[in-house]
């Protein structure tokens, strides 16, 4: 798995950040699922779920994040991340944006989010013994972002879903 060594960190404009984690593009992604069918923008926030995990620092719950390797693209690395954190696996879909923004040591970093639509959730997952994970309602993780920009990029998941639903609707009622 990409922790072990960092032999292949990514290099960000000539400078490599394997042991601090300053200045590093991070990813992240917020992994949903529906638990029923929608077929409307209400439906559609009743039967969404979102899954956050816990900080490995105690700092509450948030989304699946880390670097991406040399070797993979940033939405292999999302899926990555997904599984080892999470223990979720599925879809990455389209990038929602990009944000920069301090760490909790006041380094500049930039991050980029994507959706992850999950289709198979593993019993055992690599850091099952560090994290907890939990299905939330879209309020409730809205509710505990720590940051803006993370409520903005899952303002963003959420309209793009209705939009994705409404054209739907209107192709089958065509």
């Amino acid at each position: 798995m990409a922790k072990k060594g960092r032999e292949r960190c990514r290099i960000w404009k000539t400078i490599v950040f394997p042991a601090a984690r300053q200045g590093r593009q991070l990813q992240r992604c917020i992994p949903y699922k529906f638990t029923v069918d929608c077929s409307s923008d209400n439906d559609l926030l009743r039967s969404m779920e979102v899954l956050v995990i816990s900080s490995q620092k105690g700092y509450g719950m948030m989304f699946p994040k880390g670097g991406w390797e040399s070797d993979e693209t940033i939405k292999q690395a999302a899926a990555r991340e997904a599984l080892e954190e999470a223990g979720v696996q599925g879809n990455v879909e389209r990038r929602l944006g990009k944000w920069k923004y301090k760490s909790s040591i006041q380094a500049m970093n930039e991050g980029f989010m994507f959706p992850l639509n999950v289709t198979e959730e593993l019993v055992h997952w690599p850091e099952m013994s560090a994290r907890q994970r939990r299905w939330v309602s879209v309020a409730e993780a809205r509710e505990g972002c720590t940051h803006q920009w993370m409520r903005e990029a899952l303002d963003r998941l959420v309209r793009r879903l209705s939009s994705s639903i409404r054209r739907k609707i209107s192709a089958s009622a065509s």
